[in-house]
């Protein structure tokens, strides 16, 4: 009988976990994830429950490496690893699959650093530059801020691979994409040209049921769904028409439930059926263990009625403005909770 992950990588599904703990991952290629992603409260998580505990002492007795520093060297040394772990993957697919991202420092959209627009641009194409020299399979996650969007034309040109973050709206999506095509226009080739798009799920429908309770029972729950679904629509058209050797995809991201009355395999049904899913460990354990065999919802919409009223109802700019402070909000107090643990073992050290 195939496993409920089985049956959803057999319809077109590329599982990538929302983890680079080395123990999730190799876990996770049992039920065929082939590639990873990082952020940094994963990061945090590891480093906190102890993992990387020689590799961390040996960089803090470095007394000429800051804090800061040894964050990124150690987060760089976690990333690279959980790279070893896919990279048959990669090299199978000659480069379609098999990715690990590496998120771009989140402090550069902090509120409290006092950034100027010029200074986070030029910012992510240095640090996007320099963290992805050197690893085939790395992806640079970049978030789809206006520093962020400005910075793709020119990481792409770079042959930088990119992972655009923090997507929630086709306004967004098609800013990043249009940029990242622009900057592709200038490679030498395109035979290594590749980037995927992070849609949130979740946490629009997360906000829709605080802020428009309006909404009728068919249409609420079902807005981070459609808007998903519209987006992939879009980038299915688009790479039709300017097709590529490598697949230019979206990532189906924040997939675990909000609502405590949503099956916890919601969105991984709703989703199924191309593109990637990066799904949490344990939404992927609960649905490994649901008994679900699943089927191709990708391309299924809600009835039209549906449709025109989330339209009518959900003002999607006002949408991405909210979700957008609140998302950088929670990129970067991880960071500086992990710069803060690492600061502690420091003292601890010395």
């Amino acid at each position: 009988m195939t496993s409920p992950l089985a049956s959803l990588v057999e319809l077109g599904t590329i599982l990538w976990l929302d983890s680079v703990d080395p123990d999730l991952v190799e876990a996770s290629k049992a039920y065929g994830a082939t590639g990873a992603t990082s952020n940094p409260i994963i990061v945090s998580n590891i480093v906190s429950s102890g993992g990387y505990g020689d590799e961390l002492t040996r960089l803090l007795a470095d007394d000429r490496l800051s804090t800061n520093e040894a964050t990124w060297l150690l987060t760089d040394k976690i990333v690279a690893a959980a790279q070893q772990a896919f990279f048959p993957v990669w090299e199978s697919t000659h480069g379609n699959d098999g990715y690990v991202s590496f998120e771009v420092d989140p402090l550069l959209e902090d509120p409290d650093n006092d950034l100027s627009h010029e200074e986070r641009v030029a910012q992510y194409i240095e640090l996007g530059t320099k963290w992805s020299s050197g690893h085939k399979n790395r992806m640079i996650k970049v978030p789809a801020t206006p520093a962020g969007l400005d910075a793709l034309e020119e990481l792409a040109a770079r042959g930088v691979p990119l992972n655009v973050t923090l997507i929630f709206t086709m306004r967004q999506y098609q800013v990043a994409r249009d940029a990242i095509w622009r900057g592709a226009q200038r490679l030498d080739t395109l035979d290594q040209f590749k980037s995927v798009y992070s849609i949130f799920v979740s946490r629009v429908d997360a906000y829709t049921q605080k802020q428009i309770s309006s909404l009728s029972p068919a249409a609420q729950g079902e807005v981070g769904i459609v808007n998903a679904k519209l987006i992939w629509k879009n980038n299915q058209e688009f790479w039709r028409s300017h097709p590529t050797p490598l697949s230019q995809q979206i990532v189906f991201a924040s997939t675990g439930t909000k609502n405590p009355d949503d099956l916890p395999w919601k969105y991984l049904s709703a989703l199924a059926g191309s593109d990637i899913q990066t799904n949490p460990p344990a939404v992927n354990e609960v649905a490994e263990q649901s008994g679900q065999t699943f089927s191709r919802e990708v391309d299924q919409l809600p009835p039209l009625a549906v449709l025109e009223e989330i339209a009518s109802k959900v003002d999607m700019q006002v949408l991405e403005d909210f979700l957008m402070a609140e998302g950088i909000k929670k990129f970067a107090d991880p960071q500086k909770e992990l710069q803060a643990v690492i600061e502690s073992k420091r003292v601890a050290l010395s």
